[in-house]
């Protein structure tokens, strides 16, 4: 760790200026923006000043700015200032100029004079270095111009913290993209405030420039959005926070921005930052209002449009409501804000910031009656600048302010500008208008009170055209004057007289009423004015009963489209006027229809004044008796004249007086009230009065006096005529309202009435019904209504004029009104009588059939319509038996019907003709279509007298089928489901009427057969299915053909409503088969075997997760005691005992009960042994031939026995039967007696098939898996009394049962354990007693099983089952297989008796050897017997391993020798090696070695292979094992001291005494042996070596240096002198070890060869080159002494002691140079010794000795001492050339050697030096 210090001396290195370092003043003066490094490094600061003050005189030009510059940074004084030289205060100032300056210069960068200038800054005040933060922010605008990756690579390497980021672009001096600035302003905070900060620091000081808040926007933009969405992580708590910390990091820099009004692009900037945090920060409305309101505050002109597009993006994202008093007060400033809005509304959204600044000046206007705004708040809604909503909303707030109004000044003073503006805002046009127009009709508000408070009419009046108009002109909405002199200039305009008009009533009328009506709405808010109005000369009041001019221009009025105002004064002048005339005689009967009008008007005050009216006309009557006989004296008011010309008035019904009084006085003036409240109320007194008493509705209220019969006629009549007659659609509608209340009058309907109504409503065009109904704002849908409405039910007439609509002879262009009449059929349908009905239905179906592509629209309209209301209407039984008898059929479409004996071909089919027209075949089949669409919407259950029809339709459309090649699946369909819906009708109610001739089966199956459709085959087969039910009779004869396809085509259908299908169809039509087959005394089997056989064949079709549950449900309905058994033998036989069909067959059969499954099986078993009679009987019906047809007995009993086995085996009938038979009651004994019956009938067929031995098979394995059903104790005495049956085949099957019962029972089940313990006996006494060897070796496994399991808790029953084992009459035996599972049996039983079987193991320990050496000799290709002895012996090493030594152990390794010689499998393998591993682990290690002493001579012995694989597989494996096993140290931590030196020293003898043997073999196999080849004993020795390395592994230096000392010895001196030979073989397998043992171990083991060196120069030295075996010595010495120098790392080698033993001896092989391979072995020695003996005078004393072979007479030797030179001087390099001056003289005349071998190589000798000293030798060789 650095110390204090160490740290304050590197800091002070880090900010060094290098001041005494001439190389660093140097780098550092070279950095320039200009000049390249070396140009710069030798500028002097005058000429950089030179250059660099006449850019800043440039700049001074161009801005006076930089002048002030001129006194410091760019004075002639600069130049001799120098940073490191000043104070803290002194460079803190400087530090404030420069940033001035560069902050000025940074927006003239571009200009060369700018760059420049920062030229001077860099050179002479090192800005690069004290200024890196500023001065990068200046250069970050420019950063795609090179100047900027020029500045990159003159900055320090120490970069300001905020600039990290820039660190990979310095390095590859590249320009940083956009994004990375934009990536670190998002993630790095403290880069993003040094930019902010810049920024604000040069607007503040006025130095900004366009470029740069142009990049610092775009950046800041950009990283604002990151920031946000960065923010979006974690739970939304987590968020809002996050948020937030962005928002406050930012805030206070636009709060400094937003506050420099002086700098609008900083502002607008300041407003792009506002806009993105509004849209992404999911900002409160708080803060919101707070941003629009700093927005605001201080814009100036120049910003105004951007302020209000950053104001239209806030307020998008804040609630819809009203501006703050300061942001409208700031709005309303700008000049010409409605314009500046609409321009922006072009390319934003303005509707939240609009709405917000409306809703705030309708606030104004409440508050403090401040009108002002009403005019922008009328050109935001002209404009539509607001949504529809929020125009309502707008508009509603207005009215509300109205409707709030008081009488206050200030009020007052507003009333009329908000009057003005409501008036204006209705009167707008296009949507908008439309929008204000629907608001005010939605509106709670009464607008009548309002216009009165307000004094005008604010909804728009329409004044009728004059005749002369035929367009509605742009001023046909009037607005009242709003002054007296208005009305002035209108009255004056109304002529004196009329000319022409005697009613204003009349249809053509003139325009003279315009006028009028235009004065009298003037008029109407001032009552002085209204009176003028009426006394004008053109009304002539005077004469108002004799002429109808002026109560008729009244009545027109208030029942007219105008404001209610004015209606009401109409009717109130109207009323005025009749009540100051006083008994005048005249019957005004024409005025009711209107006042009966005006009392269904919807304003209250209409109708108060209507009531009024009806008083005043109501006192004119007389009251009296008396009086009312002067009504004779009464003349009729516009009898004449009303309606204008006679031809109107000819047609009009008039009241008697009498009635009209009854009407006035019984039915009006009584209810008047009620109907002043309720706008309705006429109507209901219209309908308690009018009607026939019969037809009265019984209401709340008591009915008004009774009117005779003739007076509602007349009434009736007389309101009918006026509907008629009168001009104005209101009046019509109403009066239609008010008559359509009565349905009758003494037996005649309304329409009779009213029908020429609607007759004359149906002739106007569309475009002329159109204009009449807006011309009195009325809605043509509500006429259609009402005039459709005079039709009653059961009115014909008015039906067929409905027909005749329909078939578009009237009102062919009226589409709306057709839509009505369907309509109004849709409200009449069920009042309709039956007859009518059905003829109204009829001429729906020819009108719903009668559309064409080619026809009139209408014609299509009536289509759809008569097909939606054909098909929403309920239909009768009747109807739809009309409808399908009117279908056509296949014979009517052909050219000529085939002859009538000729038609009928089969099952209804029709023969095939030409057709007549393709499109009248489509339109045949799509009236179909129709027709049973109609049907089957219509619950054809409820309709059971469409049975017959339903058939004949279905027998149709099999026809059809040929004519159109189609299936017409969709409409068979419909037919079938229409008929299986009668039949469930008549299922659940029998007392429906069924028609059981009407039902054709034959069609249904051939819906079933010639069908490909799966939906129609379903729907027929549930229709089959219930006619089997309801009527079995009728589909018995069909049953097979439809089982027959349901194989084909149903049963393979994977979807849910085929399997209900299937499963409806099994339920239904089967059991009246069954019945039927048991009725007729027929055998079920065999009568039901073509069904049987129609599923089995399916099988392989159907779905395979719906198998089971399908043939479960056909075993269930035909009866599964009956036929289980036959569906499970046809599956075997036609699909053979695969593992798929046997799975299925156990599945199936574990669906029904034991007793079932019992009686199955005996009935399979008797199907079976029914096969293999000579004359088959049932069998051969169920059981299909084979392909040829013929029939096999024996191989269909063999497959369908293969069965039996999985299904008694199988795991719910084993549990199933258990539970049962531990009841111990009925039932227990019902399926003991099954079981004995099967047993029985197994045990004969076994019997019976003795002779077949592939079937005795099969039946022995049902007899298995038969008696795996009982329980442990029920099944083992069963087995007792099984055994003692002769059949030996049968004793054998039913042992291996119980060895699988066995397996399959718990160890910890007392019951079975005592079971098994129990039969231990009989098993042993089977082994001894029996001949049958495989039966005693059943009998064995199951010995082996239950001692395995529970012998451990009786070890003495299991004790003599070993004996028994071990015994002649099992061990002992001649059979392979039963030794084999005798040795196995004796491996489970010596690990659960231990010692317990220590009294067998002399008998079985020497016949395990015995058979294993035997097995190994022999040439048997097994290794059964070999492995199992291996298992056996490996079972008592390791619980028992005392027991085998000695001899034992000797025999063991002698066999292992035997078997590794032997090409044995892996297994034979791995159970050899393992059992050896054992013996090395636990046997003694002393009795081990010595066994392993014996076997190495037996093994050598034996010859090189046996000896190879000896050494490979056993004794040198062991002695690795044993020398670091942990046994040893185990053993020694129990010995005494003593006792653990002596048994560590007699291991060790072992260990060397068995190394000395393997490495004596060499010697003894040479002189004694000829069959050892030389390559045998070097594999031998080579793995020798590497079991001999791993051994070393284990030891530590003082155990195994004796060892190796004491193996030299015996090496080097333990022959006698005489025996040459054998010491130099001995010597090349230890020289040949040591070899290894040096490469492998390395510099561990360099110091052994102190034991080796003293051998190793002898024998060097005593070398005999004319010895083949002492050069091979000689070789491995050299090999051993190349290896240990290679590894030398401790100076071994270098000391004097070591080397001057060697060297003079290796330098001396040279002489042999002829002899020996002195280049191959001696050199590699020689230069790996100079390596290691790496000293000067070491190297002298080699090259000395090499130099003076170098002048030797043999070329030979010559030749090897410049070989070993080279490789000196390629090895040592520089390090041996020392010695150069001492090789000269003898290489100079090894140039000129005799032999040219030396000479070339001496060639290259040189060669090789002058690549070393890289220099030529020539000169030292001269």
């Amino acid at each position: 760790m650095a110390t204090s210090l160490a740290a304050q001396l590197s800091r002070i290195s880090a900010n060094s200026t290098n001041t005494l370092n001439l190389k660093a003043q140097k780098s550092s003066h070279s950095k320039s923006l200009i000049f390249e490094p070396r140009v710069a490094a030798s500028q002097s600061f005058d000429t950089i000043y030179i250059l660099c003050h006449e850019g800043f005189q440039e700049l001074c030009l161009l801005d006076n700015r930089f002048l002030e510059f001129q006194r410091n940074i760019f004075s002639e004084q600069s130049q001799e200032e120098d940073r490191t030289q000043m104070t803290a205060a002194e460079n803190s100032e400087l530090n404030k100029q420069l940033e001035a300056f560069l902050g000025l210069v940074g927006g003239k960068l571009r200009l060369t004079p700018g760059i420049k200038a920062v030229e001077w800054v860099i050179r002479r005040f090192k800005a690069h270095e004290f200024n890196t933060s500023f001065l990068l922010t200046t250069f970050l605008p420019y950063h795609t111009l090179p100047v900027f990756t020029t500045l990159l690579s003159i900055l320090p390497s120490n970069v300001p913290q905020e600039y990290k980021f820039l660190h990979p672009y310095i390095r590859s001096l590249t320009a940083p993209p956009r994004h990375t600035i934009v990536h670190t302003a998002t993630n790095n905070v403290s880069f993003t405030s040094a930019l902010n900060s810049y920024v604000l620091r040069l607007c503040q000081a006025r130095q900004n420039y366009p470029a740069l808040l142009a990049f610092w926007a775009g950046i800041m933009t950009e990283a604002t959005g990151g920031m946000l969405d960065k923010s979006r992580s974690g739970r939304r708590a987590v968020q809002e926070q996050n948020e937030q910390d962005v928002i406050l990091r930012l805030l206070p820099t636009l709060n400094e921005g937003l506050a420099m009004k002086k700098v609008p692009d900083l502002r607008i900037a300041c407003y792009m930052l506002l806009s993105i945090m509004a849209s992404k920060g999911g900002l409160d409305n708080k803060l919101l209002t707070a941003m629009m309101e700093a927005v605001v505050l201080g814009w100036t002109p120049e910003t105004t449009v951007p302020g209000l597009i950053c104001l239209s993006i806030l307020s998008q994202h804040r609630a819809a409501k009203q501006l703050t008093k300061r942001l409208t007060k700031e709005l309303l400033k700008i000049e010409n804000l409605p314009n500046t809005l609409m321009e922006i509304s072009k390319e934003r959204r303005l509707d939240k910031l609009v709405n917000g600044l409306c809703l705030s000046l309708v606030d104004r206007l409440r508050k403090h009656g401040e009108f002002s705004g009403l005019d922008i708040i009328h050109q935001m809604i002209e404009n539509q600048l607001l949504s529809d909503h929020q125009t309502s909303v707008i508009v509603k707030a207005l009215l509300l302010v109205a409707h709030q109004m008081d009488d206050s000044p200030e009020q007052i003073s507003m009333r009329p500008h908000l009057a003005s503006s409501l008036v204006s805002l209705t009167q707008l046009p296009g949507h908008a208008g439309d929008v204000v127009r629907s608001t005010l009709k939605d509106t709670d508000v009464d607008i009548d009170e309002l216009e009165v408070k307000l004094h005008t009419t604010i909804r728009p009046a329409a004044v009728p055209m004059s005749p002369s108009e035929d367009l509605i002109m742009e001023d046909s909405t009037i607005e009242p004057p709003k002054t007296r002199s208005a009305f002035q200039s209108l009255f004056e305009k109304i002529p004196k007289k009329m000319v022409k008009e005697s009613s204003f009533l009349k249809y053509d009328c003139s325009s003279i009423y315009s006028d009028l009506c235009r004065a009298f709405l003037a008029s109407t808010s001032d009552s002085k004015d209204l009176e003028l109005f009426d006394a004008s000369p053109i009304l002539n009041r005077g004469s108002a009963f004799e002429n109808t001019v002026y109560l008729s221009f009244y009545m027109r009025t208030w029942c007219g489209p105008y404001p209610a105002l004015a209606r009401a004064s109409a009717l109130q002048m109207a009323t005025r006027f009749l009540a100051g005339k006083k008994t005048p005689n005249v019957d005004v009967q024409a005025i009711l229809p209107y006042a009966i009008a005006a009392l269904g008007d919807h304003a209250i005050r209409v109708r108060r004044a209507a009531a009024e009216l009806l008083t005043a006309i109501n006192e004119i009557y007389p009251a009296g008796t008396e009086a009312k006989k002067n009504l004779k004296q009464f003349h009729q008011w516009a009898a004449e004249d009303l309606y204008g010309s006679k031809t109107f008035m000819k047609d009009l019904k008039w009241l008697a007086p009498e009635v009209v009084i009854r009407l006035l006085r019984d039915l009006l003036v009584p209810a008047l009230e009620e109907c002043v409240l309720d706008g309705k109320h006429i109507n209901s007194i219209f309908q308690r009065s009018l009607n026939s008493h019969e037809n009265s509705d019984s209401l709340r209220k008591p009915d008004p006096p009774k009117l005779s019969q003739a007076s509602r006629t007349s009434i009736l009549s007389f309101l009918a005529s006026h509907i008629l007659q009168t001009p104005l659609m209101a009046v019509k509608l109403r009066l239609l309202t008010v008559s359509n209340q009565v349905r009758s009058i003494a037996g005649v309907a309304r329409t009779k009435y009213l029908l020429p109504v609607l007759e004359k409503w149906s002739s106007l065009g569309p475009l002329e019904a159109l204009k009449y109904c807006r011309d009195e704002e009325i809605d043509p849908s509500a006429f259609d209504e009402q005039s459709l409405a005079v039709v009653t039910p059961n009115d014909e007439d008015g039906l067929l004029f409905l027909i005749r609509i329909i078939n578009g002879e009237v009102a062919a262009d009226r589409p709306t009104l057709l839509v009505a009449v369907f309509n109004r059929l849709r409200v009449m349908w069920s009042s309709l009588k039956s007859p009518l009905r059905l003829k109204t239905a009829l001429m729906l179906m020819n009108s719903s059939q009668s559309a064409s592509s080619d026809g009139p629209e209408s014609r299509e309209l009536a289509s759809q319509l008569s097909t939606e209301l054909l098909s929403a209407m309920p239909l009768s039984t009747d109807i739809l038996l009309a409808f399908l008898d009117q279908l056509p059929t296949a014979a009517k479409l052909a050219d000529k019907p085939p002859a009538s004996k000729r038609r009928r071909i089969s099952h209804g089919e029709v023969a095939r003709s030409p057709l007549q027209d393709p499109k009248q075949l489509t339109a045949a089949i799509k009236k179909v279509t129709f027709v049973l669409q109609l049907v089957d919407a219509s619950k054809p259950g409820t309709h059971p007298g469409l049975l017959r029809g339903l058939f004949n339709v279905l027998a149709e459309l099999q026809h059809f089928k040929t004519k159109v090649i189609s299936e017409l699946a969709y409409l068979q369909g419909l037919v079938l489901n229409s008929l299986l819906a009668i039949l469930q009708a008549y299922r659940s109610d029998p007392s429906v009427p069924f028609d059981r001739a009407a039902v054709r089966a034959d069609l249904l199956v051939d819906c079933v057969q010639k069908t490909v459709s799966p939906q129609v085959q379903n729907a027929a087969l549930l229709l089959i299915a219930s006619l089997a039910d309801v009527a079995p009779e009728l589909v018995l004869h069909s049953v097979m053909p439809i089982f027959t396809f349901m194989g084909n085509s149903v049963l393979r259908q994977n979807d849910d409503y085929s399997a209900h299908v299937i499963s409806q169809t099994i339920q239904e039509v089967i059991p009246p088969l069954i019945y039927s087959l048991r009725k007729g005394k027929t055998e079920l089997v065999t009568g039901a075997a073509e069904l049987l056989l129609s599923f089995v064949a399916a099988y392989e079709h159907v779905p395979s997760h719906r198998r089971k549950g399908l043939f479960a449900s056909l075993v269930r309905t035909l009866g599964a005691e009956d036929f289980l058994f036959a569906i499970l033998a046809m599956l075997v036989d036609k699909y053979s005992a695969t593992e798929s069909t046997k799975s299925f067959a156990v599945d199936l059969c574990g669906s029904f009960s034991v007793e079932i499954q019992l009686q199955s099986i005996i009935k399979y078993l008797d199907l079976v042994k029914d096969t293999l009679k000579p004359k088959p009987t049932y069998s051969a019906i169920l059981l299909n031939a084979n392909d040829e047809g013929l029939w096999e007995p024996l191989r269909v009993a063999l497959n369908e026995l293969e069965l039996l086995p999985d299904l008694l085996s199988q795991k719910r009938l084993v549990v199933q039967t258990g539970k049962i038979l531990d009841r111990d009651d009925m039932d227990a004994a019902r399926i003991r007696e099954l079981y004995s019956t099967l047993l029985e009938n197994l045990l004969a067929l076994a019997d019976l098939l003795k002779d077949q031995k592939r079937l005795h098979n099969s039946c022995g394995n049902i007899l298995e898996s038969l008696l795996g059903l009982l329980s442990t104790s029920e099944f083992v005495k069963s087995v007792e009394g099984l055994l003692d049956r002769p059949n030996e085949s049968l004793r054998r099957k039913i042992l291996r049962s119980v060895e699988v019962r066995i397996d399959q029972e718990s160890p910890s089940d007392a019951v079975s354990r005592t079971a098994m313990l129990g039969f231990l006996p009989q098993l042993t006494a089977i082994i001894r007693e029996s001949n049958d060897v495989l039966y005693k070796h059943t009998a064995v496994a199951c010995v082996d099983k239950i001692s395995e399991k529970y012998g451990k808790k009786d070890l003495e029953a299991v004790s003599a089952a070993a004996e028994t084992i071990a015994s002649m009459h099992c061990l002992g035996q001649s059979d392979d297989r039963l030794r084999v599972m005798a040795l196995l049996c004796l491996s489970s039983l010596v690990e659960i008796l231990r010692e317990g079987i220590v009294s067998v193991l002399p008998s079985a320990i020497p016949k395990a050897l015995e058979y294993m050496e035997s097995n190994v000799r022999s040439d048997v290709e097994t290794q059964k017997l070999h492995n199992a002895g291996y298992t056996f012996i490996s079972a008592l090493v390791q619980y028992l391993p005392y027991m085998i030594s000695g001899g034992y152990l000797d025999k063991l390794l002698q066999i292992s020798n035997a078997s590794a010689e032997r090409d044995f499998d892996d297994e034979s393998k791995n159970s050899r090696l393992q059992c050896l591993h054992l013996v090395s682990k636990q046997v003694d290690a002393k009795s081990l070695f010595n066994a392993l002493e014996k076997d190495w001579e037996k093994a050598a012995a034996r010859g090189p292979l046996v000896c190879v694989l000896s050494t490979r597989n056993s004794q040198f494996r062991f002695t690795y094992h044993i020398a670091g096993t942990p046994r040893i140290r185990r053993d020694s931590e129990q010995c005494h001291r003593q006792t653990l030196k002596k048994c560590h020293h007699e291991i060790f003898i072992h260990i060397g005494q068995i190394f000395q043997n393997a490495f004596d073999l060499r010697r003894q196999k040479a002189t004694t042996d000829d069959s050892f080849p030389p390559d045998a004993v070097s594999e031998i020795e080579t793995e020798v070596n590497e079991v001999a390395i791993k051994m070393i592994y284990k030891f530590n230096d003082a155990t195994f240096r004796p060892i190796f000392a004491n193996l030299v010895d015996w090496a080097s001196t333990s022959l006698p002198k005489k025996d040459k030979s054998g010491k130099v073989l001995r010597l090349q397998s230890i020289y040949g070890f040591m070899a290894v043992f040096f490469d492998t171990l390395k510099s561990i083991v360099t110091s052994y060869a102190t034991y080796v060196l003293e051998n190793a120069v002898n024998l060097l030295e005593n070398v005999n080159p004319k010895e083949e075996e002492s050069k091979k010595l000689w070789t491995r010495v050299l090999q051993t002494l190349t290896k240990c120098f290679e590894c030398d790392q401790d100076d071994f080698w270098q000391s004097p002691t070591h080397f001057n033993a060697v060297a003079p001896a290796l330098c001396a092989q040279f002489a042999h140079g002829s002899s020996l391979p002195l280049v191959l072995e001696l050199v590699p020695a020689v230069v790996e010794l100079a390596a290691a003996a790496d000293s000067s005078d070491h190297h002298k004393e080699l090259n000395g000795a090499i130099l003076k072979h170098l002048r030797s007479e043999n070329p030979s030797v010559r030749l090897a001492a410049v070989k070993c030179q080279q490789s000196l001087t390629d090895r040592l390099g520089e390090e041996w050339l020392s010695l150069l001056p001492e090789m000269l003289p003898f290489i100079s005349e090894l140039q000129e050697d005799d032999d040219e071998i030396v000479e070339k190589e001496t060639h290259r000798w040189i060669v090789k030096i002058e690549g070393v000293l890289g220099e030529s030798l020539d000169s030292m060789l001269q």
